[in-house]
Formats: structure tokens, C-alpha cells, sequence
């Protein structure tokens, strides 16, 4: 708590190591442990050089997208000789305490206790891409296995998503069943390859076991491939900028356009770390195109009630700042909006970010309570 609000952390993250990970290995991976490939984990999630002996981070597939090619400066007609791609820079003020993000979950309350805040919902991070499917199933088991004892040290603190991929939709509804009930297991997040639609009807077992257990649908952006990595010339900074928004329109657009919170009426769905001052026009311009352009499902309802009536939500990112919080509450409600702070990342704020939204004194006082708690409780449903 701070200043007297409750505070949600709806954008948090959580990548365990190879070696946290070890005791919780599924039997597969064991097996075949020689065979996995890892990489050393010299810089932090906040761009922090780790000290030495170093852990590991498994590595199951190629990295692709538009980070994969070496970075064209804007202006210049290429990249420059062995140009290579340098860690984000940190926005905050102090980096988070080692261990917090891998293998201790004290040091990691102890963060949140600094930054006055009561919950962290954690997107795990998972290894994936291997050839054969059935290892990243292993993979999202050996995660969950690890997130159980993790967040079961703290219970009422620490929560997290559960990881589903396209990949293994069965082994994904198992999966779901397994931690359904389990006090972190606030919501679904599904993996899916190159080019695989988020409303494939071949998807629709995880949306119904979601349905029944009351997990909330969750897509959170990343940087990598979105939009076609083709497209961005090369630059990372057209690429961080595009991908956030961009992996989240397109998730709305195909989750809502499919009519899928009409056939799971007991699903939620919610977007992280992709922006949201875009959501207003955003709304708008799918509910233009649904009438002007079509290939939707039948029967859809206004964009607008199912983004403004209550199951839709969306975690803030601090940059954009309190205008824009104060204009899409006032354009869609203000019961929408969560606060997050990409805790342990570069782009939080640590160990401040909680305070830089309290200051924003225009929001008031019950708009505030919203944002800080009451949205984030009510899509994840904490109460």
C-alpha cells in the first residue's frame, strides 16, 4: 500500500533461470538435458551487468524478427560496419535487486514492499521454438511446476499467468486444468507460431477450459516480428515503437471480430504492455470497418460495448502519462485502465513508478482507487 491505495501490479515479469528452473524439470527435458541449448545471462533484464559465475537461459529455438538483424541508424543508407543491438536503456532510478526476476521471491517482495506495492501479477517468460512440440509443452510444464512452488511462498502477493501454445492445444488444456484452481493462476496467456491466428477454431478447447475456470485471457506485446519484421527497415526504433501497439490491435481485433467473448461469456480479456492511448481510435475504426469492410462473425454486438462493458481491460504504460490515462478513462470509462510498471525491466521506473502515477493528482481520488486496484481485482478476479 501507498498513500493510502492498494496497488495492483498488473505488468510484471518473471523469467526463472536453468538453474532455478532445475529442480521442477520435466522428466522429458531431463532426458534430454545435453541436447538443450542455454545462453549465459551476462546483462539484466533492466540492462545491469551480471556479475560472474553467470546463470543461464535455456534456448529452445532461433530468435527471429526484427532484432535479429544487425540495426540501421535512421538516415544512414545501411548498418554500420559490425553494428550489433544494445540493451534498452533504463528508465528508472535504481535497478531492481538481483534475484528478484529468477530465484528469490524474498528479495522479490522486498522490491515491491519498497515500491508500496501489494500484488504482482508475474508474465512468466519460457524457452519455446523447439522443433518438436512436445519439448516446449515440457517446457511450459517445468514453468509452471517452478511458478507453483514460487508463488506459494508468498500467497496473496505473487500471481501469475498460466502458458498455453498453440502448439500442443491438448497438453495446453491439461495444463490450464491442472493450475485452474491454484491461488496465483489468474489468467491464460497463449504462445502462437509465425502467421497462426489467435481465432483459430482449433484454439477454442483453451478458451473453453479458460471459460469454465474464469481465467482471464491475456496478451501481452512483445518486440519481436510485429508487425513484419520486413516492414521496419531494419531499425529498432521503428520496431519497439510499431510492435507494442500493433501485436495488441491485431489480438483485440481477432479475439473481439471472431465474436469470442460472445461464445465464453465468463472470459475477460485483457492487454499488457502495449500501449493504450491508441484504444479510443482503435475502437472506433474496428467498429467502421466491421460495417464497411465485414469478414467478422455474424451477430457481433457494437466494438464499443465490448470494449467499454466491463470484461475488456488494459494495463497502463507509464510514459504516456496522466493526460492520456485521464482521456481514455473519460473516452471508454474508467473502470478499464490497470497500473503496471514492467517490473524488472528496463522501461520500469524502480523503484518509483507507483509514485509517479500517484502524483497524477488530475486523475482524482476514486478514478485513482481504479486504476491502482479495483480494475486489475476485477479483470483477474480477485474479489
Amino acid at each position: 500500500m501507498r498513500n493510502g491505495y492498494r496497488i495492483f501490479d498488473a505488468d510484471t515479469h518473471f523469467h526463472a533461470s536453468a538453474e532455478t528452473l532445475e529442480p521442477f524439470l520435466d522428466p522429458m527435458l531431463r532426458e534430454m538435458k545435453d541436447e538443450l541449448q542455454t545462453r549465459e545471462f551476462r546483462t539484466g533484464w533492466a540492462g545491469e551487468e551480471m556479475p560472474e559465475p553467470y546463470t543461464h537461459l535455456y534456448r529452445l529455438g532461433s530468435e527471429g524478427g526484427w532484432g535479429a538483424a544487425p540495426p540501421r541508424i535512421l538516415g544512414e543508407a545501411g548498418p554500420r560496419p559490425n553494428a550489433q543491438r544494445h540493451f534498452q536503456n533504463f528508465q528508472g532510478f535504481t535497478f531492481p535487486t538481483p534475484g528478484g526476476s529468477d530465484w528469490d521471491s524474498d528479495v522479490r517482495v522486498r522490491d515491491m514492499d519498497e515500491e508500496g506495492v501489494d500484488v504482482h501479477l508475474m508474465v512468466p517468460g519460457a524457452a519455446s521454438g523447439h522443433p518438436d512440440p512436445a519439448v516446449d509443452m515440457a517446457m511450459l510444464r517445468s514453468v509452471h511446476r517452478q511458478l507453483d512452488d514460487m508463488c506459494s511462498r508468498h500467497p496473496g502477493r505473487l500471481m501469475s499467468l498460466i502458458l498455453a501454445t498453440a502448439r500442443d492445444v491438448e497438453g495446453s488444456v491439461l495444463e490450464i486444468k491442472r493450475y485452474a484452481d491454484s491461488p496465483w493462476a489468474k489468467g491464460v496467456w497463449v504462445s502462437l507460431p509465425v502467421d497462426y491466428p489467435v481465432d483459430h477454431p482449433d484454439l477454442h478447447p483453451i478458451w473453453a477450459a479458460a471459460d469454465d475456470a474464469g481465467l482471464t485471457i491475456t496478451h501481452h506485446s512483445f518486440a519481436t516480428g510485429y508487425p513484419g519484421y520486413r516492414d521496419l527497415w531494419d531499425n529498432p526504433f521503428i520496431g519497439r515503437t510499431a510492435s507494442h501497439p500493433w501485436g495488441a490491435m491485431r489480438m483485440i481485433s481477432a479475439f473481439i471480430g471472431a465474436g469470442l467473448l460472445d461464445k465464453y461469456p465468463n472470459l475477460n480479456l485483457a492487454i499488457l504492455e502495449s500501449g493504450f492511448g491508441w484504444l479510443p481510435f482503435w475502437m472506433k475504426r474496428m467498429e467502421d470497418q466491421v460495417h464497411y469492410m465485414g469478414y467478422v462473425a455474424d451477430g457481433l454486438r457494437t466494438i464499443e460495448e465490448y470494449m467499454t462493458g466491463g470484461r475488456f481491460f488494459a494495463g497502463i504504460v507509464i510514459h504516456e502519462g496522466e493526460q492520456m490515462t485521464r482521456m481514455v478513462s473519460e473516452m471508454m470509462g474508467d473502470h478499464v485502465l490497470m497500473f503496471g510498471s514492467d517490473y524488472p525491466h528496463a522501461e520500469s521506473r524502480f523503484p518509483r513508478s507507483a509514485d509517479i502515477v500517484l502524483g497524477w493528482d488530475s486523475l482524482g481520488d476514486d478514478r485513482m482507487r481504479k486504476l491502482m486496484w479495483e480494475n486489475a481485482a476485477r479483470c483477474f478476479h480477485l474479489e
